[in-house]
């Protein structure tokens, strides 16, 4: 557009220029710069750039003849003039057409020269990872059936969207358990706005992750840089991508406010451990998003805020990638998580509080359950309606427990089939009870 816009300036500047040389009006003769010839009636027109040699200002010096140089520049008929003028004039115009035919510009910016925007080094490397990484981020909606109670008409109806990002060239998609839940239809819509349907390949409910599938062509899909959160380290700067509000591709910064946090699961209330804290704005339409360190590598899936009024408040929470990593792998090779339970339920911690002791309350232990076989009793109700209070776990393999936290936390690190020892509380006595843990039924 540039060297379009040069040639045309220069065709108007030359075209100007020979119009001022061929309707150059005689000056007095007396101007001791020029030298006019007379000339002959149509005959060839020669002008003169002269090169006057001034004479010494000093008054008492002898009159001294001027001295011109004449240097020889263009010749031009009076006719041929007048050609070369029509000939510059046709040239201008066509180069004007081509311009604007060739580079698409409308008739107001046609000739509007944008001077590039200076950037700081630091602007420049986080546009360049919003450009580099919104590729792999998609938008979810979750569509739901419902009967209209008028025509009983059976329609599909939005009740929800999140984000997610691509994690592999099979099409599968990444984002919180908490954005599909309650779905009878996914919808995926990529960056370039195609949509496709989605599958659901598995969820795990604890921890809030899905992963779903769509069938795009492999070169639309673009797999997220996987990073590692292990050695992350508070203040480094931290970059969220989403669709907050339903608007698409939105980048926030901040920084790593808190490692190690801890939350519950919006769906089971099982605790996330090793949460990331940060104070990047995090809103309703981000959950499933990326959470990016500053070299664009996937470090969490932003998941939960921390706020009173339901937006931004500075404090929100994602899932870091080391755990994310361990549930996708499973949920694409199995389509299920396989983690280990006692197979109890058990009472919230304020009611074990109020009793004056410390553990987790057995409220029902079934009987086909690894606690049930092992021996745990549960809260009942004897005869004349009085409480008679089950067993209260104290410890298992040694390891203190305090609340309902501290027991999801200690199985999380064991595995299915592992023996266990819990000790608990019985009455007035204590007691050890070897229990086999067992996997997770399947959920629907």
């Amino acid at each position: 557009m540039a060297t379009s816009c040069s040639l045309i300036s220069t065709f108007f500047h030359f075209s100007s220029s020979l119009s001022r040389f061929t309707n150059t009006k005689p000056h007095s003769h007396s101007s001791p710069s020029l030298l006019h010839l007379p000339r002959p009636l149509h005959q060839p027109t020669t002008l003169f750039f002269l090169r006057p040699q001034q004479p010494s200002p000093s008054p008492s010096s002898k009159p001294t003849t001027t001295t011109t140089t004449l240097l020889p520049k263009l010749s031009f008929s009076s006719s041929s003039c007048t050609f070369l003028d029509s000939c510059f004039l046709f040239c201008t115009s066509v180069a004007l057409s081509l311009t604007l035919f060739l580079t698409g510009a409308d008739s107001a910016s046609a000739f509007v020269v944008t001077t590039p925007r200076k950037l700081q080094s630091d602007e420049l490397a986080t546009v360049r990872l919003f450009q580099e990484n919104t590729p792999s981020v998609v938008y979810i909606t979750n569509l739901a059936v419902k009967q209209d109670a008028f025509t009983l008409d059976v329609l599909e109806v939005p009740q929800g969207s999140g984000s997610g990002f691509i994690w592999d060239k099979d099409g599968h998609v990444v984002t919180n358990y908490h954005v599909i839940r309650g779905a009878s239809d996914l919808r995926v819509t990529l960056a370039d706005q195609s949509t496709y349907d989605a599958k659901i390949v598995g969820f795990d409910q604890d921890k809030d992750v899905a992963v779903l599938r769509v069938e795009a062509p492999k070169e639309k899909l673009r797999p997220i840089p996987i990073g590692i959160s292990a050695d992350l380290l508070v203040g480094q700067k931290v970059f969220a991508i989403g669709n907050p509000f339903g608007l698409d591709h939105t980048l926030t910064t901040g920084v790593i406010s808190g490692l190690r946090r801890e939350i519950s699961s919006a769906a089971t209330g099982r605790p996330i451990q090793d949460v990331i804290q940060t104070d990047a704005a995090i809103n309703p339409g981000n959950s499933g998003g990326p959470l990016l360190d500053s070299a664009g590598n996937l470090i969490g899936i932003n998941t939960a805020i921390y706020s009173p009024s339901g937006a931004s408040s500075g404090v929100g929470f994602s899932i870091p990638v080391d755990t994310v990593n361990g549930i996708v792998e499973q949920l694409v090779k199995f389509g299920k998580v396989t983690r280990p339970i006692l197979g109890i339920k058990f009472a919230p911690d304020q009611s074990v509080e109020q009793l004056g002791v410390s553990g987790v309350l057995v409220l029902d232990a079934p009987a086909n359950g690894p606690a049930g076989k092992a021996g745990l009793q549960s809260t009942k109700r004897d005869s004349y309606g009085r409480l008679i209070l089950g067993d209260i776990i104290t410890s298992v393999n040694g390891k203190k427990v305090t609340n309902g936290s501290d027991l999801y936390r200690i199985l999380d690190q064991c595995k299915v089939g592992d023996k266990v020892i819990v000790e608990v509380l019985r009455g007035d006595h204590k007691e050890k009870i070897p229990v086999i843990l067992e996997p997770k039924p399947d959920e629907s």
